[in-house]
């Protein structure tokens, strides 16, 4: 479910509240009850899956540089 994040200029506070798609956004702070303002803010977002840091990049061999097998 989504996170809305809500600001009341009388009090002074700024809530999150986790509502569904279908629910009315809140009117009134759940703290002094006058009306609240709904806030844009970013979204968040989580990496998931293979490929992030350790996994992106090609592993190196162990073998120092300049050493070679042959003779």
């Amino acid at each position: 479910m989504p996170l809305y994040e809500y600001a009341c200029e009388p009090c002074q506070s700024t809530f999150e509240v986790t509502q569904s798609f279908s629910e009315e956004p809140l009117k009134n702070c759940p703290k002094c009850g006058a009306a609240v303002k709904k806030l844009m803010s970013l979204g968040g977002f989580a990496l998931r899956g293979g490929g992030w840091y350790t996994t992106d990049y090609k592993k190196t061999s162990k073998e120092p540089k300049g050493s070679s097998s042959e003779g």
